[in-house]
Formats: C-alpha cells, sequence, structure tokens
C-alpha cells in the first residue's frame, strides 16, 4: 500500500503545480520576438521585433510635421494636444500617411544619446487581439525593423517566448 501511495501523491501534486502555474500565466497570449503586427490606423501589417528592454513600443515615421497654431515652437511640450501628421513605411515598402493627437513627448535614452520622441495612440493587431497604446515616433529608415513592440504593449497580454517562430501562429 506504502508503495502505491507514495508515488500517487508525487503525481497528484506534480498536477497541482501545473495546475497553479497556468492560473497565473491567465489568457496571456505567447509571442516570439519577431511577429507581424498589424498597425489597424494605416491599414498595413509590419515585420516587428519585440523587445522587452524597450518600454514604449516605436514605430518608424518620416516627414514629421505639426499642424496648428504654435507648430513652430522649438519646445516639444507646446505641441501637447495639437495634430502631428507622418508617413511610415513597412519592411515591404508599402507606405502610408498617419494623423493623430500628440498625447506624450517623451525622453529617449539609447545609444546615441538622448532625444526627445512624440507619441500618438494607435490600434496593433496580433492574431485577432487588439490593443491600443502610445507609440513613438521616429526615423526607424537604417533599422532592419520598422515597428518596435515595447512593454507597454505586451504589458498583462503578452508573454515571449524566443524561441517561436513567427509563421507558429
Amino acid at each position: 500500500m506504502k508503495k502505491l501511495l507514495i508515488p500517487a501523491l508525487f503525481f497528484l501534486s506534480l498536477f497541482n503545480i501545473n495546475v497553479a502555474m497556468a492560473d497565473c500565466d491567465g489568457d496571456k497570449s505567447i509571442v516570439g520576438q519577431v511577429e507581424t503586427i498589424k498597425v489597424h490606423e494605416l491599414g498595413m501589417d509590419y515585420l516587428a521585433r519585440i523587445d522587452t528592454g524597450a518600454a514604449t513600443t516605436s514605430i518608424h515615421a518620416k516627414d514629421i510635421k505639426v499642424l496648428g497654431e504654435d507648430s513652430d515652437s522649438d519646445n516639444m511640450r507646446d505641441h501637447l494636444g495639437h495634430t502631428v501628421e507622418f508617413t511610415s513605411y513597412n519592411e515591404k515598402g508599402e507606405e502610408a500617411k498617419f494623423k493623430g493627437k500628440i498625447v506624450k513627448v517623451s525622453k529617449i535614452r539609447n545609444a546615441q544619446g538622448v532625444e526627445r520622441r512624440y507619441a500618438v495612440k494607435m490600434d496593433l493587431g496580433w492574431n485577432g487581439q487588439h490593443k491600443t497604446v502610445n507609440v513613438n515616433l521616429r526615423d526607424r529608415s537604417k533599422l532592419e525593423y520598422k515597428l518596435l513592440i515595447g512593454r507597454n504593449w505586451l504589458s498583462g497580454d503578452y508573454l515571449v517566448d524566443v524561441d517561436k517562430e513567427d509563421d507558429a501562429d
């Protein structure tokens, strides 16, 4: 009897641990280090780099123009609430224009130093799921990925598996 009881208890304890771990993850989806993300406002898909080291999502933006009064001010914070217009393209060369409200001016530290960037709200989709987040505008023309997904998009909904391939969705 003892010989059967110990393996049975061991098996039950493993089952309980797995159930507890599944509950911790809740309904989080697993993304890989590179995923195809749809930017709904632009109507385009981007091959995006998932970067847990980046606080905020960033999209390629060129020809950034602030519209309206005080658009000539050198202080970027003066433009909060104004409309910004820019052009973006993905890795396939598809191009789209966007107009949106500046919701934030961020101070970003990177390898090139410190820079300030405008942010707008954008609806980003993956596998039929939508999430609206602040997206920094940056010239990413020299970078391989025109969309970088940061923790603000990942938080609460996604886990990253670096071994997962984009085609596995």
